[in-house]
């Protein structure tokens, strides 16, 4: 009796982690339509009997540069990058993976925190588990904002191309917490945008706040790298869009 309660805990757990994958998922697609509308609402829920929702703050810092003179003379903007993460939690007592797993979803999906594609994502999703941790043990599916690069072209009446290259980066916000049901209320916040032009080159790190006191670091995202740089055509214009996203968890 105690071995097949055991085996039931552990298919229960198991289960759990496996649908709130597809919760999270859910979530990112949310947050690329929250973002770029101020005032709009979406709630999502879950079902969890062993795991929880936390929302950590100011997880990732994204900086920007620009170059107009062939890498000469940079300029490092002001912007605010900086967003937070959604994790979802299971005590490794009720399920472990492992310690040292470490899945991207979908397995197909581009390690870069930058993505050049209309249809790509504005965020991933990833499952890990890395002991030991600073807030405790446990395996953890999270959802990690990234940047969206969209390219279009000009041509005027003297026949001029001026190239437009726009970066789009969702800002999670931290909400009121009130852990009163198990869901995710998400509302768009306001959107910032800076614009330069005669830009040939552009530089975009990315940085870990939490990387102390909490571990969460360039080892625990797993980012292709920690910095990108592109080559732009001469004299492009380039924007930088961040969408404010406040993220309530167990609001009702």
């Amino acid at each position: 009796m105690t071995y097949a309660q055991n085996i039931l805990t552990l298919k229960v757990a198991e289960n759990e982690f496996t649908s709130n994958k597809q919760f999270l998922q859910t979530t990112g697609d949310q947050i690329d339509d929250v973002a770029w509308s101020i005032g709009r609402t979406q709630t999502i829920s879950y079902s969890s009997r062993y795991g929880n929702v936390q929302f950590k703050d100011v997880a990732l810092n994204y900086t920007f540069s620009i170059s107009s003179n062939d890498g000469n003379d940079w300029e490092d903007l002001s912007f605010d990058g900086t967003t937070g993460i959604i994790m979802f939690n299971m005590p490794v007592r009720s399920y472990s993976i492992g310690n040292g797993y470490f899945e991207r979803i979908p397995s197909t999906a581009n390690s870069s925190f930058l993505l050049s594609d209309s249809s790509s994502p504005i965020s991933q999703v990833i499952c890990e588990e890395k002991l030991p941790m600073n807030d405790g043990s446990f395996s953890r599916i999270v959802l990690v904002p990234t940047m969206r690069m969209l390219t279009s072209s000009i041509v005027n009446s003297q026949s001029q191309t001026t190239n437009y290259f726009k970066f789009y980066l969702p800002s999670l916000d931290n909400g009121t917490n009130r852990y009163l049901s198990q869901s995710i209320t998400l509302t768009g916040d306001g959107i910032s945008k800076i614009t330069r032009s005669g830009v040939d080159q552009i530089r975009i790190n990315v940085t870990f706040p939490q990387s102390d006191s909490l571990g969460l670091d360039s080892s625990f995202f797993q980012f292709q790298s920690d910095s990108v740089s592109l080559t732009l055509p001469q004299d492009s214009v380039v924007e930088f869009y961040t969408g404010k996203v406040v993220v309530a968890i167990g609001q009702v």
